[in-house]
């Protein structure tokens, strides 16, 4: 008997009148806000304009969710298409089921129609959102708490889960608890890709490529220990294989790519660099203009206006020497007219 466990909630559903606030659900949605606010402040870090991640999103997080539930289906078919089951629960995404693998395929698809229509480079996107996925599936998981499914095997450990139902073929008792292993191995795996793509200047999408090879790496330990049902294939899980192939990948992509394509992009959104840019030059205030900036202006009007007078002054002086001197040649010839007349007078 167990001294210590965690308790699971007795109901994963809470009623606000007649609106069903479920567990599962609240914690996707804080999941995907936090998600757009860690990648719209990296988004910002590395030169673009805020609100452009919020804006890609609106594409990005339906796309999502209807590739993580179409992932679930598939793989899990039988849940809803088997004899005694009804198919309409397939659309019930309000009761759990969300494949991670088809979450970020099919999101990725719509982050790109997002990422086309800014004329934004999607590796850059991915890269600044990484972080924020790893960190909204730690949240996610929890929903799983709520629903009490996705426990681990039988254990005696003073963190076990208590599971409490006894619906769909589960057995109340003591597991591990994969939903908070999984939770915790995701803040690590955020963690690590902002340490770093600090550290070494990660672009062109390895950021991205190492927050999927990290996450694969803990999800195939965490997916052995579960105990729910799941299809198998050579005596390993479906989602370990996806996990051992998506590693693979992610690893090759950051390989070839920093051959290829080294460093970090230098602009990943076009133009935000002239929108700092006028934010620094100074406004044409107009007749707004501050009364102490008005009167500097009105200072330098009259400062000019002096230089006028003076260079108007230098002209007339000009004309009056001009009219001085030819008055004195009048005078002179006038005086010697008359010397000239006195001596006739003088003669006769």
């Amino acid at each position: 008997m167990n001294l210590a466990f965690i308790p699971s909630p007795s109901h994963g559903v809470v009623y606000l009148g007649p609106i069903p606030l479920r567990g599962y659900a609240f914690c996707i949605i804080i999941g995907v806000f936090v998600a757009v606010w860690l990648g719209n402040k990296r988004w910002i870090a590395r030169g673009g304009r805020s609100g452009t991640v919020a804006d890609i999103a609106v594409w990005a997080v339906p796309f999502g969710l209807v590739g993580g539930r179409l992932y679930h289906v598939i793989t899990d078919y039988e849940l809803y298409f088997s004899e005694g089951r009804d198919w309409v629960d397939a659309f019930k995404i309000w009761e759990g089921g969300l494949g991670i693998w088809g979450a970020i395929a099919l999101g990725a698809v719509g982050a790109w129609i997002g990422c086309r229509r800014r004329g934004i480079p999607l590796p850059a996107y991915a890269d600044a959102i990484a972080p924020g996925i790893a960190v909204a599936q730690a949240i996610g998981r929890w929903g799983n708490w709520f629903n009490q499914e996705l426990y681990g095997k039988p254990t005696d450990l003073p963190w076990a889960l208590k599971i409490t139902s006894s619906t769909d073929g589960r057995v109340p008792g003591t597991y591990h608890p994969t939903f908070l292993y999984e939770s915790l191995w995701c803040i690590g795996v955020a963690l690590l890709v902002i340490w770093a793509d600090r550290r070494f200047k990660l672009g062109h999408g390895r950021a991205f490529a190492l927050y999927v090879a990290a996450y694969c790496v803990g999800r195939f330990w965490i997916e052995y220990m579960r105990v729910d049902d799941a299809h198998h294939i050579l005596g390993l899980r479906l989602n370990d294989w996806t996990a051992m192939g998506v590693f693979l990948l992610a690893v090759i992509y950051i390989v070839i790519s920093t051959k290829i394509r080294p460093g970090r992009e230098a602009v990943v959104e076009p133009g935000a660099g002239d929108d700092a840019d006028a934010k620094d030059k100074p406004e044409d205030k107009g007749d707004d203009a501050d009364p102490k900036d008005k009167a500097e202006g009105e200072a330098g009007v009259e400062a000019k206006e002096p230089a006028a007078s003076e260079d108007e002054a230098d002209e007339q002086s000009d004309k009056a020497d001009e009219q001085s001197d030819k008055a004195e040649a009048q005078s002179d010839k006038d005086e010697a007219n008359g010397e000239s007349g006195a001596t006739k007078a003088g003669k006769s």
